[in-house]
């Protein structure tokens, strides 16, 4: 199995910065007890408030699917609908 890692970026509306980091961190707790999650961690820019950054590592690509696939992480999208301006999801590997 290789391990996943993934670099989350998500940009909030300027006016919704509030409610997009109040639901990113709905998100923390149950992530982090899910099946083949190792790694949760949530960024926020110094300079850019609505500028955040998930950095993820995953058991595997088929695990982080579940996660992606799941009702909480739909919910979160239903949530802020109209808020993030931009998403950016990097897949990556670990070199070294």
């Amino acid at each position: 199995m290789t391990k996943l890692t993934i670099i989350a970026n998500i940009k909030a509306s300027p006016d919704k910065v509030d409610l997009v980091k109040a639901e990113l961190e709905k998100l923390l707790p149950i992530t982090l007890r899910e099946k083949g999650c190792l790694q949760y961690d949530l960024h926020q820019d110094n300079e850019i408030p609505g500028h955040f950054v998930f950095y993820e590592k995953w058991e595997s690509r088929e695990l982080w699917q579940t996660h992606m696939n799941s009702p909480y992480l739909a919910s979160y999208m239903e949530a802020t609908e109209g808020a993030v301006e931009e998403l950016t999801i990097n897949e990556m590997r670990h070199i070294s």
